[in-house]
């Protein structure tokens, strides 16, 4: 970093080890900063967690798609079912979709 001269915000860097059994005994530094270890982080809208198990990440969606059905029920009374739907799949789904993980499609009917 220092060699190419290139800026770096040490603050907003975390440290993450994944795996069974985690050894947060590891100090990892950017110039001489210290990086702070963190039990999950959030990347491109998903959350990992060290033990890659993404309940943190479908608790996030499952929220989202609630809250966003409610902002539809809540501003849209008078809807036809072909308007629900577009509402629908542009609000609600599309939430869904996005970074669908194996682990959400094994539990879908």
């Amino acid at each position: 970093m220092d060699t190419w001269l290139l800026s770096l915000n040490v603050g907003k860097c975390k440290s993450v080890a994944y795996g069974r059994r985690i050894d947060f005994s590891n100090k990892y530094k950017i110039s001489d900063n210290v990086i702070e270890q963190v039990e999950q982080i959030k990347d491109l809208g998903v959350v990992f967690d060290s033990k890659l198990n993404f309940d943190e990440h479908i608790h996030v969606k499952i929220n989202k798609a609630y809250q966003m059905s409610g902002i539809i029920r809540r501003n849209f009374i008078y809807l036809t079912p072909d308007s629900f739907m577009v509402l629908y799949k542009a609000l609600v789904h599309s939430h869904l979709e996005y970074a669908l993980c194996s682990k959400c499609v094994e539990s879908t009917p």
